[in-house]
């Protein structure tokens, strides 16, 4: 139970009283920290990358990697990761919706509205062949000494 604490004033004979009232709740999230350490020698062997991997993800992600320590970082993300094969998966389906409570009824595929091609466009900044152009993620944001000029 998790509780929710507020103070009030309340006027008792001529003078002011603080009171406390504490509201429990009920909540998912438990009260106090739990975990397991995780028994190192069940985990699969660390995972070295290496270079034609990094060129690679240096492409993708537009990310350098180029010192020790940003492999090392990246080395101990997959570490972090590779406890995921000590989870028990034994009984458990597979879900098809992060709403694990409910479930997702969906539509037929229906045109209600063609032809309306031109109008969905023109809600686009620009446009290249009938196609949406996106801005092109993670460029560099500009230095600091930029924006002081």
């Amino acid at each position: 139970m998790n509780h929710l604490q507020r103070l009030y004033s309340a006027p008792l004979v001529g003078r002011s009283v603080l009171l406390a009232i504490t509201r429990r709740f009920s909540s998912k999230v438990p009260s106090e920290p739990t975990w397991e350490e995780v028994d190192k020698s069940k985990l699969p062997e660390p995972t070295k990358i290496d270079q034609d991997t990094i060129d690679h993800l240096e492409r993708l992600a537009l990310v350098n990697f180029a010192n020790k320590e940003g492999i090392a970082r990246l080395e101990a993300a997959i570490r972090f990761a590779d406890q995921m094969f000590l989870v028990d998966k034994t009984g458990v389906d597979p879900m098809d919706s992060v709403l694990e409570d409910r479930e997702l009824y969906l539509r037929d595929d229906k045109v209600t509205e063609g032809h309306c091609k031109d109008d969905i466009l023109s809600n686009a900044g620009k446009v290249v062949e009938d196609y949406f152009v996106a801005p092109p993620g993670n460029i560099p944001l500009p230095k600091k000494e930029e924006y002081d000029r």
